[in-house]
């Protein structure tokens, strides 16, 4: 299948497939004599792989790592669980910082009267946090 048919199979662009390729988390698709790339089951198969560890936010990096893994037929699977948890402890640290900037941002809309005056405190306080940085 030529690579808009692999797009629509999988969910995935096609300029995100090429990009998979030349990041080398797909291998280099066989061509067709016209040049084009044709996709074959276990590419597709690749690529489902690849949009759902992206879907659970894994990096490229770490997409690459559960590749490598996935190929290895002698793998242990305490090293797939160890890469997964450190992405769980990635994400929850991503989680504690997001909620302490929401709850900034929610102390300086309550103070904001959101009036016609110009006074902002939302702006004056994005001025002092970045003064402190």
């Amino acid at each position: 299948m030529l690579i808009g048919e692999a797009a629509r199979a999988t969910g995935i662009s096609a300029k995100m497939i090429r990009h998979y390729e030349q990041a080398g988390l797909l291998p280099s698709v066989q061509r067709a004599g016209s040049g084009y790339r044709v996709y074959g089951d276990t590419d597709l198969h690749r690529l489902h792989f690849i949009r759902s560890a992206r879907d659970l936010g894994f990096s490229l990096a770490e997409i690459r790592s559960l590749l490598d893994l996935w190929d290895d037929q002698s793998r242990h699977s305490a090293d797939v669980k160890a890469l997964a948890q450190k992405h769980i402890e990635d994400l929850e640290a991503r989680i504690a910082r997001m909620r302490d900037m929401a709850g900034t941002l929610k102390t300086l809309v309550r103070a904001c009267a959101g009036d016609s005056r110009p006074d902002c405190p939302i702006l004056k306080g994005l001025q002092s946090h970045s003064d402190h940085r």
